[in-house]
């Protein structure tokens, strides 16, 4: 198992969240590929929004790969994003930069954000979870 984080407006996290499945760095297959049934992916929401400048800096869902399909989904008639199914996690806490800037690893993270997707340890991944169960 893995531990993945995916950088993503609340907005459309909330999409996904709804719909249990995710979309990454605006809908590419690669992201999505990397991941296998069973790992665990985060979503980390710096803004509320796409295209607002509006800030959020939290945890906004948590959820686990359902199956290895990769799929095409038509959300316009010229968008047609990858996606997977997941089971996001029935979450009540919360966790803001502010809270993931406490842990050691933090920084080496932080410098990850503007990619969109990346494997986490373990140990952040815990961190994370028993901030927001």
């Amino acid at each position: 198992m893995k531990y993945w984080m995916g950088t993503v407006s609340k907005e459309h996290v909330m999409i996904g969240v709804e719909g249990n499945f995710c979309q990454l760095c605006h809908g590419k297959s690669t992201p999505l590929k990397r991941m296998k049934k069973g790992d665990i992916l985060i979503y980390y929401s710096p803004k509320i929004s796409l295209n607002s400048d509006v800030k959020f800096q939290e945890i906004t869902a948590i959820g686990k790969i359902k199956d290895e399909n990769v799929y095409q989904f038509q959300m316009t008639e010229n968008f047609i994003p990858y996606r997977r199914d997941v089971d996001y996690l029935k979450l009540n806490g919360k966790c803001t930069i502010n809270e993931l800037r406490n842990h050691p690893e933090w920084i080496k993270y932080a410098k990850q954000l503007r990619y969109g997707h990346f494997e986490i340890s373990e140990d952040f991944f815990r961190f994370i979870y028993d901030l927001m169960k």
